[in-house]
């Protein structure tokens, strides 16, 4: 048995990638033929269909809901913020939504997401698409970390309040041979430093869809979505990646994402739930690294590491850590603030935990 192990190891790699470049034309052409056929001619009508999206308050959330909204849906916004949902209801009916029903819920209690099923349920009969947007990641480097109470959050809100709504929803879905779409990240596979807990939920997000992909079969369809860097609260310097979950300060919060990559994602997310597609990637280029990772690792390891490397200390964000601000190390500035209102000023001490930062979220409303 270790022979022809030994034997495949050698040939099967190569006589893959060999099939798989003359392949690729014919391959291209019929994904391309598919495409057209299902956005002209098979995509699913939306109007009057009901979709329910969480962590709908703002970011990637709230563009899904207007995409639906002008596609005729009837909408049900998830979130914590109801206040921040009655404005978003609002855009939705000028964009097109038929109806819109809100509710406050909390994605990691199970109780939370069986309420809001079962208020959909009561009152529009049916559930046709579940999309799942609630998301957090942070910007700190593992053994930073000192306040490990911020571990279960994270995969409670990346993993957790994913299943949860669908392991509610997933009956009714059957029913309407509905559909489930995912928000997940590139970060599933491409390693990226800073952000090994919310890659390690990531990773168990998606198995867990593409094991139930299997499960379900054709009865519920499944869209997962991913994403490169965005141009999000992360890649601004926040604590967030995509909204959905209290996790840092109000003042961080209300940024109105509209416009630019954020948007653009929200329509490929529409377009490709409605068209049926098993994926959708935005930008599609990332994939190119993943042959990397199967076939030269190391080269992939060495890209990485020469791309990333900053001369100098390393920067980071303590929120979160457990940890102060190195002594003696300027106040750090967050200008995220609302346009028009003045920068808010976070000084370094002291230390502020994720629970903390909840509770400082609840006094703040």
């Amino acid at each position: 048995m270790d022979l022809i192990n030994t034997v495949l190891n050698f040939f099967v790699p190569p006589a893959s990638l060999l099939m798989l470049a003359f392949a690729w034309p014919t391959l291209t052409f019929i994904n391309s033929c598919e495409w057209i056929y299902n956005t002209y001619f098979n995509a699913e009508d939306m109007e009057n269909k009901v979709v329910v999206i969480t962590g709908a308050s703002s970011g990637i959330g709230e563009q899904i809901a207007y995409q639906y909204a002008k596609r005729g849906a009837n909408l049900v916004l998830v979130a914590r913020r109801e206040n921040r949902l009655w404005g978003i209801s609002e855009n939705a009916t000028r964009l097109g939504a038929q109806n819109v029903l809100i509710t406050a819920a909390d994605v990691v209690k199970e109780d939370d997401c069986r309420r809001f099923i079962n208020e959909t349920i009561n009152y529009y009969g049916r559930i046709d698409h579940l999309v799942n947007t609630a998301s957090l990641g942070h910007t700190f480097y593992f053994e930073e970390a000192t306040d490990s109470g911020v571990f279960p959050i994270l995969m409670d809100i990346n993993f957790w309040g994913n299943v949860y709504p669908t392991h509610v929803a997933l009956p009714y879905l059957r029913e309407s041979n509905g559909r489930i779409v995912v928000n997940a990240s590139v970060e599933n596979w491409l390693p990226l430093p800073r952000m090994s807990l919310y890659s390690a939920a990531k990773s168990a997000l998606i198995n867990f869809y593409e094991t139930l992909r299997f499960e379900v079969r054709e009865e519920v369809g499944i869209t997962v979505a991913t994403h490169g860097w965005i141009g999000t609260e992360m890649t601004r310097g926040k604590f967030m990646v995509e909204e959905g979950a209290e996790m840092q300060w109000k003042e961080e919060r209300e940024v109105h994402v509209s416009g630019g990559p954020v948007e653009e994602f929200a329509k490929l997310i529409v377009s490709g739930a409605c068209r049926g597609d098993p994926y959708v990637k935005y930008p599609s280029w990332y994939d190119i690294f993943f042959l990397y990772r199967v076939f030269a690792p190391k080269v992939l390891y060495w890209t990485f590491s020469f791309l990333l490397t900053t001369a100098g200390a390393r920067k980071t964000s303590f929120i979160g850590t457990g940890r102060p601000l190195l002594e003696g190390s300027p106040s750090r500035t967050f200008t995220g603030s609302p346009q028009g209102s003045p920068s808010r000023r976070f000084t370094g001490s002291p230390p502020v935990t994720i629970p903390q930062a909840f509770q400082m979220q609840q006094k703040m409303e």
